[in-house]
């Protein structure tokens, strides 16, 4: 998966803006695992299943941008780039499942919320070092995803999560967590004024 994180404007940014930057590339990241899950031959149905899948592979993304954050930002700016990443993802989810499932965009953005919240605190347990997650933390994202698949995929999502998924992914968004906070601005080397 091809992703864009650098700024052709100089200057800094605000923490919001680059929240709302990361957000659009970890929602594609995130649908980006889903596919790759699926045509890996996990069930993965669209519906409620889909949506909780997606869900919590958003939540663990989401944590390891706030634990790149921590490295870079002041503590207020951190704050104010998680809780906008939140909250972006939180809608573009929201806004989705409401336009294939139905119901109250507003509804499923606060489940989202909530669970995200609740998840915070399970991986802050988790270290997430200078080389990346640890162990642990990954090996959280496949236990919550025993609970979404089905019984035949639940021996094996276990090693999609903790060898294929989360590994592309982490690497993809420390990519992108990489770009977003540069100061220098990409040249445009187009040849246009």
């Amino acid at each position: 998966m091809r992703i864009k994180s650098k700024w052709f404007k100089s200057g800094e940014k605000a923490p919001q803006e680059i929240a709302g930057a990361a957000a659009f590339i970890i929602w594609r990241i995130g649908q980006n695992a889903l596919k790759n899950t699926r045509k890996a031959d996990f069930d993965v149905a669209v519906g409620e299943q889909y949506f909780a899948f997606l869900s919590e592979f958003l939540i663990f993304l989401v944590q390891v941008a706030d634990r790149i954050a921590y490295g870079r930002l002041s503590a207020e700016a951190r704050v104010a780039f998680t809780t906008a990443l939140a909250k972006r993802v939180a809608e573009t989810l929201a806004e989705n499942r409401g336009e294939l499932l139905g119901g109250e965009v507003s509804e499923h953005k606060g489940n989202f919320i909530g669970q995200l919240n609740q998840r915070a605190g399970e991986y802050a347990e988790f270290e997430y070092g200078s080389d990346g997650p640890s162990f642990s933390f990954l090996r959280y994202l496949a236990h919550c995803m025993l609970g979404i698949v089905g019984e035949k995929d639940k021996y094996w999502v276990i090693d999609q999560m903790m060898e294929i998924e989360a590994p592309d992914a982490v690497a993809m968004v420390e990519k992108t967590m990489q770009g977003l906070l540069e100061i220098t601005p990409v040249q445009n080397t187009m040849g246009g004024k």
